[in-house]
């Protein structure tokens, strides 16, 4: 009998061939779709606010995509993550099959598959995870007009498992918001009194003070106020301007027309060098930069972003109807965490007498920013009679209901004030007293 061996062995061998062929088509297939699952999450959550508007806006239907899958971003993340490690465990599970069958059983076919695990694992952190990754980082846009589509389709695809997931998710989130503690900046400022020992100094802790309440202070309560701002009127002349200047001490000042409700832009000092020559009739005016209007109501660590950003370093403060408030600089941001920075130009100290350990006397348009800075007391000591009031005397008209007359005192909590000095038309100095002995009891009761 003729053995049939010789006949059929090109066939099986070519049979053989073809299916590891396949076999290695579909694995670099599967690390391909691997890559571009994972190049997609850094893609779509590294986009910028700005791009992610310019997308939606685009003309292009392929950016449009790329927004609309945005427009859902935990069913997005659930997809990535499904397809990423469904596309995985795949690939490494039929490398282990693959390897097994070619090698056969026994030991030699184990120490195989733990070799190929170890290098299918190398391959797809690699090729699948970290190059992806950085390219998807440097072009995102790029990278995900190729893969949108890809995505977009397994969306569809793993609904019924991505749906489930994400309730699963949702419940557990508001779990772990339910048991959480929320504190308050009060809360947190009374914990750092208590909690920095002996070897913190009286600095550092104004630091932390001031870092504490950075979020909640508004443009308002540290801006100067209009009485206070030195501005310029565009219609001076060249030699009237710089005689103002000198006498000024300032580096940038706002300039106005007609009134000081009407800031026309900022002068920058610096850029009148070069014309320092100039006679009467120089056109000073067109170095005025454009102004940075901004409302009472904005917090300082905004406006510390919106400073960065702009390049600027100065804002005018403005009401609901438009008119000039007060003015607020980058440094006035930064001393509230730093504390006072003092320049050559600048007055030696807030103006104020300590009597005593519970007394003081200021002046009525002292900011109560700096009342509170000075007594060492938390900034909304004051906050539920202060209304919109943001000076000593403007507190006093809130606390007496008019104008008080010299000698007239009125209390409000533990604190005693006493009009020293007053106009018909504003109150001019203060004595401030407080029982501090009393804000003990009540921290104690609070306790």
């Amino acid at each position: 009998m003729l053995d049939p061996f010789p006949i059929w062995a090109p066939l099986a061998n070519a049979v053989g061939a073809g299916f590891y062929i396949s076999n290695g088509l579909m694995l670099l297939l599967l690390l391909a779709a691997s890559a571009l699952a994972a190049g997609s999450e850094v893609g779509f959550f590294s986009l910028s606010l700005d791009a992610r508007n310019e997308i939606r806006d685009s003309d292009n239907a392929a950016e449009r995509r790329i927004a609309k899958l945005l427009d859902h971003p935990q069913l997005l993340l659930a997809t990535l993550l499904i397809f990423k490690n469904l596309l995985d465990i795949t690939l490494v599970t039929l490398t282990s099959i693959a390897t097994k069958e070619a090698l056969g059983e026994g030991v030699a076919a184990w120490v195989g598959v733990v070799i190929q695990t170890v290098g299918v694992t190398f391959l797809i952190v690699f090729f699948g995870e970290l190059i992806p990754k950085v390219w998807a980082n440097q072009n995102p846009i790029r990278f995900l007009k190729i893969t949108a589509p890809v995505i977009e389709a397994a969306q569809f695809l793993f609904r019924p498992i991505s749906v489930p997931l994400m309730g699963i998710s949702n419940i557990i989130e508001k779990r772990v918001q339910r048991k959480g503690y929320t504190i308050t900046a009060e809360e947190l400022s009374h914990a750092l009194e208590i909690t920095t020992g002996k070897d913190t100094s009286l600095e550092q802790k104004e630091i932390l003070r001031g870092i504490v309440n950075f979020s909640s202070i508004s443009a308002r309560q540290i801006m100067r106020s209009r009485m206070d701002i030195t501005a310029f009127d565009i219609e001076l002349d060249f030699h009237e301007l710089m005689d103002k200047i000198n006498k000024s001490g300032y580096s940038r000042v706002p300039v106005y027309r007609t009134s000081i409700d009407k800031i026309e832009g900022i002068l920058y000092i610096k850029d009148l060098l070069p014309h320092i020559d100039k006679d009467e009739h120089y056109e000073w005016q067109a170095n005025v930069r454009p102004v940075y209007f901004i409302p009472e109501s904005k917090k300082i660590d905004d406006l510390l972003h919106d400073f960065q950003e702009k390049r600027v370093h100065m804002a005018i403060v403005v009401n609901e109807y438009g008119e000039t408030e007060g003015l607020i600089t980058l440094e006035d941001i930064i001393e509230e965490i730093v504390g006072d920075i003092r320049d050559e130009y600048d007055e030696e100290e807030i103006q104020y007498t300590k009597i005593d350990e519970n007394t003081y006397v200021f002046e009525g348009k002292t900011s109560l920013n700096d009342v509170t800075k000075v007594m060492n007391m938390g900034i909304d000591v004051f906050g539920n009679v202060r209304g919109d009031s943001e000076s000593l005397g403007g507190l006093l008209l809130e606390l007496f209901g008019r104008l008080p007359k010299v000698n007239e005192e009125v209390i409000h909590d533990v604190f005693t004030f006493r009009v020293l000095a007053a106009d018909q038309k504003r109150i001019k100095k203060v004595r401030v007293s407080m029982q501090r002995s009393e804000i003990k009891k009540q921290d104690r009761n609070l306790d």
